[in-house]
């Protein structure tokens, strides 16, 4: 059987800080095969190839999502089928590969979740693996986790994780000032975990130390930790500060104000990943939810536990994430696609076969109609939405 081919021409194509006008990609497979200008496109093409006139529209990488919870109705802690949902709801989105985050839960629990992520993993490039947010968290910044189940990073806990992921587990979140931290931290990233400081009482100089000690990641930044204050910068300036480190911003007009992700993008340049931090509303209605182990309610979009103590999550999809960045935060449409794609990827130590439409990488892209909506996607060379 011949390998199916694919050609998007005619297109402004937008990838690794690049913008190259009347470009064109050819699929063979689920790679990238080759990229050109004009009409190099219709070499080699017959009536079996696949081809779509782009019209001058943006041809972008498909996004990559470091935290997406869920969508569609289910969460990921859930299982098999609920990931589908998941994947699919934010595949029509764009979000063409996530790493799938889990919430605090015993550690046990944790580790069938692990196992199922690793098993879906293992058959669908489109999970990059899991991403554990909790329990290693902090009491007053836990956010929408249960305060119940957090605790220390102890070398047991730690090892039990590992082991379930069976390679699966792509990053973890961990409030570095409390005991057992630093050792798990150091663990975490001889596994090739990559460590993120989130959900966190830390300082400055606490945050930096995570950071020196090999945390990479600041998870959901400004949120679910000590702000910027003139005399005590806190963790985000830490971050900043950091060329190692990559932000994540959660840009949905709740958790950060527009330009507060300005300034962040201005603050810490290439370094900013935009997720969803998605939970199951995303792509679905208002009303009840759950994540985890609390109850969640979901009011225009906004999803807050039902005390109204925290927000819970984001109801946001990552094409809205890029249309905020560009004309809420106004950010160059080139430097918020790399938020979604080439730096998410190198986050998580992909950036040689993630996140670029160039030749030899996933034939993953997404066509931006000239609002920012989205037009078309493919994954891994078959059109998705």
């Amino acid at each position: 059987m011949s390998t199916p081919t694919t050609v998007i021409h005619s297109a402004r194509l937008i990838s690794g800080g690049d913008t190259v006008t009347d470009a064109w990609v050819r699929f063979e497979g689920d790679r990238v095969a080759a990229r050109g200008r004009g009409d190099g496109w219709r070499v080699g093409a017959d009536e079996t190839t696949g081809v779509t006139d782009a019209a001058g529209r943006a041809l972008v990488p498909g996004f990559i999502d470091l935290h997406c919870h869920g969508g569609g109705g289910a969460s990921v802690d859930d299982g098999a089928d609920a990931i589908a949902t998941t994947l699919a709801t934010h595949s029509a989105h764009g979000t063409t590969r996530s790493v799938l985050s889990l919430v605090t839960a015993p550690v046990e629990e944790l580790a069938v979740r692990l196992e199922t992520i690793a098993r879906v993993a293992a058959s669908d490039p489109r999970v990059l693996g899991a991403h554990l947010e909790g329990p290693f968290l902090d009491h007053e910044f836990r956010g929408a986790h249960d305060p119940a189940l957090l605790r220390t990073a102890d070398p047991a806990a730690v090892e039990r994780l590992l082991d379930a992921s069976h390679g699966a587990l792509r990053q973890v979140t961990i409030a570095p000032e409390h005991p057992g931290a630093t050792a798990a931290i150091a663990r975490f990233v001889e596994a090739g975990v990559a460590v993120a400081v989130g959900h966190t009482g830390a300082d400055f100089a606490t945050a930096s130390a995570a950071f020196d000690a090999g945390a990479t990641i600041l998870t959901h930044a400004f949120n679910g930790m000590r702000g910027i204050h003139h005399r005590a910068p806190g963790p985000v300036v830490a971050a900043m500060h950091d060329d190692r480190v990559t932000l994540e911003i959660i840009n949905d007009g709740v958790h950060v104000h527009p330009d507060v992700v300005r300034l962040a993008f201005s603050g810490a340049p290439g370094r900013i990943a935009l997720v969803t931090d998605a939970m199951a509303a995303a792509g679905s209605a208002d009303g009840r939810y759950v994540l985890g182990s609390l109850d969640v309610v979901v009011d225009g979009g906004v999803a807050r536990l039902v005390d109204g103590a925290s927000i819970a999550g984001s109801t946001l999809t990552q094409d809205e994430a890029l249309r905020r960045a560009v004309t809420g935060s106004r950010i160059p449409l080139a430097e918020a696609v790399a938020a979604l794609t080439e730096i998410p990827a190198a986050a998580i130590g992909r950036s040689a076969d993630l996140g670029r439409l160039d030749p030899g990488f996933p034939a993953d892209a997404v066509l931006l109609a000239d609002d920012l909506g989205v037009d078309a996607v493919w994954v891994g060379g078959g059109r998705a939405a």
